[in-house]
């Protein structure tokens, strides 16, 4: 089935350099530090990607670190929970900002 996002255009990724090397490169070193084990382990890092790629609603991320989660121990358990914490700060954001419209209703209902 043809779908909009195409799974193995997520390997291409590397692509996104061709025009601008440089960026490219600072990016991908930014972005390899930023997976390397620290305070974090590389397994809990693996588990808020999978989070913030549902927030952001990302499928290639949704699918790399489906794989990294489980590539890294985690099992489909902890992976539904992150998601899950994701999807309730992601709507409770959406929540907060009705106190937005609440205050634009009530200054043009005066």
């Amino acid at each position: 089935m043809e779908t909009y996002y195409k799974p193995k255009d997520l390997l291409r990724f590397e692509e996104i350099g061709k025009e601008a090397p440089e960026l490219a490169r600072k990016f991908f070193d930014y972005y390899n530090a930023v997976f390397e084990e620290g305070e974090l382990t590389e397994r809990e890092k693996s588990l808020i990607a999978l989070a913030v790629a549902h927030a952001v609603q990302c499928p290639y991320c949704i699918d790399a670190y489906t794989q990294a989660c489980l590539e890294k121990g985690s099992n489909p358990a902890e992976m539904t929970e992150a998601v899950h914490v994701a999807t309730a700060i992601r709507g409770g954001a959406s929540l907060v900002h009705g106190i937005q419209m609440r205050n634009t209703a009530e200054k043009l209902s005066m």
